[in-house]
């Protein structure tokens, strides 16, 4: 009866150890996931800021170019012709249209 008792409590330790192992291993993989996630985290948020970044510059840019679009149509001689609705532009016919 006692061998029996002592076959028992090896079990249990072994079972205890076993699962306290497990449990460790695991936890680890748990925190080596959050890890993973928080990096991924970081890594996207500086990809969205320098999207934010560019769209500030491409935006600037095309506000730039649309003003000197508008200030050029202003003077465009081109723009005022009677022929700018050629839909193949012959070199005579743009020409009739610059100043001399």
């Amino acid at each position: 009866d006692v061998f029996q008792s002592q076959e028992e409590d090896d079990r249990k330790v072994r079972r205890r150890e076993k699962n306290r192992v497990a449990a460790q291993r695991s936890r680890k993989k748990q925190t080596q996931k959050a890890d993973k996630l928080h990096e991924e985290y970081e890594s996207l948020e500086q990809e969205n800021t320098s999207l934010k970044r560019e769209i500030g510059k491409l935006t600037d840019e095309m506000k730039h170019l649309s003003e000197v679009l508008k200030d050029h149509e202003k003077i465009c001689p081109l723009l005022h012709c009677t022929m700018n609705f050629v839909t193949i532009p012959r070199p005579d016919a743009l020409t009739s249209c610059l100043p001399r």
